[in-house]
C-alpha cells in the first residue's frame, strides 16, 4: 500500500527522549477533504501521525520520530501504561475518517490493518489491548466515543495475530491448528465442532455459525450458537474462529493449557 505525505504544522520536533510504545486509534468526526485540511490547519492545534480515509488512502502528517498532537489532553484515563506525562511523546496516532458510531469501510479496514502491521514491525509494539488502544483509554469523559462502538477491535487483533506463532488444540487423537489472541486460544469452528461430536451449519444472512439447531437473530459480526447460547466469533482470513474454552465448556468439556507446548487439550 502507498502512504502519501501530507505535512501538518501541528507537531513537536522529536519525542523528548521517548520512543513510540503504543498506537492510539481515533475517528475524525468529519469527512474528507475537510478533515485532512483541518489536521493541516495551524489554527486547529491538533494532528495525528496518520489519517486513513474511507477510500483506503493513507496520509502521513507527522513523522513517526516527531510528536503529533493527538492525545495530549488526559481526563480520567484507565490506560495502564500512562505514566503521568504527555502521552503524545510515546504514542503513534492514527485518525480514521468516520463519524461516531460509524463502521470502517472494507478498504479502510484493510488499509489500517496494513498500517498497524508496519508500525508494529517498525517500532516493536506488542499486539495486545494495552499497546493498541482507543483515544478513550486516555480521555474516558470527552472522548468516550473515540474511535466509537463499531471500531473493529476483534477483527483487527485477529488480523494482526494471524501471522503470530500458532497453537495446537487436541481433542482425543485429533490435532487442530489455532491461534492466540490476547492470551486467549481461538480455533476454527468448522474443525472444532465436528471433533467435539457436533455438526456445523452456516447462516450467511445473519453471519451465524450454528453448532446445534437454533433460531438465529439479526446480528452484526460473526456469532456462534451452541445449544441456543450465543458465543462471540471472529473472522480470520474468511474463516470463523471461536474461543476454544468457550466452545468446549458450553458442551460440557474440560479444557487445559500447556504453555510450553502451546497446546490446548479438550477432554
Amino acid at each position: 500500500m502507498k502512504v502519501e505525505w501530507a505535512a501538518s504544522p501541528n507537531f513537536t520536533p522529536g519525542r523528548s527522549g521517548r520512543k513510540p510504545i503504543a498506537i492510539v486509534n481515533h475517528i475524525t468526526a468529519g469527512l474528507m477533504p475537510g478533515t485532512l485540511s483541518w489536521l493541516q490547519n495551524n489554527a486547529a492545534k491538533v494532528s495525528a501521525h496518520y489519517l486513513v480515509t474511507k477510500l483506503g488512502q493513507i496520509f502521513q502528517l507527522v513523522k513517526d520520530e516527531d510528536t503529533a498532537w493527538h492525545a495530549g489532553i488526559v481526563n480520567k484515563p484507565f490506560w495502564t501504561l500512562y505514566d503521568g506525562t504527555n502521552p503524545n511523546y510515546y504514542t503513534l496516532g492514527i485518525e480514521h475518517e468516520a463519524f461516531a458510531g460509524e463502521s470502517l469501510t472494507e478498504k479502510q479496514y484493510q488499509a489500517t490493518l496494513w498500517l498497524h502491521q508496519q508500525l508494529i514491525s517498525r517500532w516493536n509494539i506488542p499486539i495486545d489491548r494495552n499497546h493498541i488502544i482507543g483515544h478513550y483509554y486516555l480521555d474516558s469523559i470527552n472522548r468516550r466515543n473515540d474511535p466509537g462502538p463499531n471500531f473493529p477491535w476483534d477483527r483487527l487483533f485477529a488480523g494482526l495475530s494471524s501471522d503470530q506463532p500458532k497453537i495446537y488444540i487436541k481433542v482425543g487423537e485429533t490435532v487442530i491448528s489455532g491461534t492466540l489472541i490476547e492470551n486467549r486460544a481461538y480455533g476454527p469452528v468448522r474443525e472444532l465442532a465436528p471433533a467435539l461430536g457436533r455438526e456445523v451449519k452456516w447462516d450467511g444472512n445473519t453471519n451465524t455459525v450454528l453448532v446445534e439447531p437454533a433460531i438465529p437473530d439479526n446480528v452484526t459480526g460473526i456469532k456462534v450458537v451452541v445449544s441456543n447460547r450465543w458465543l462471540s466469533g471472529i473472522d480470520i482470513n474468511n474463516r470463523a474462529f471461536v474461543s476454544v474454552r468457550d466452545l468446549a465448556e458450553s458442551l460440557g468439556r474440560q479444557v487445559s493449557w500447556d504453555g510450553p507446548g502451546k497446546t490446548v487439550t479438550i477432554k
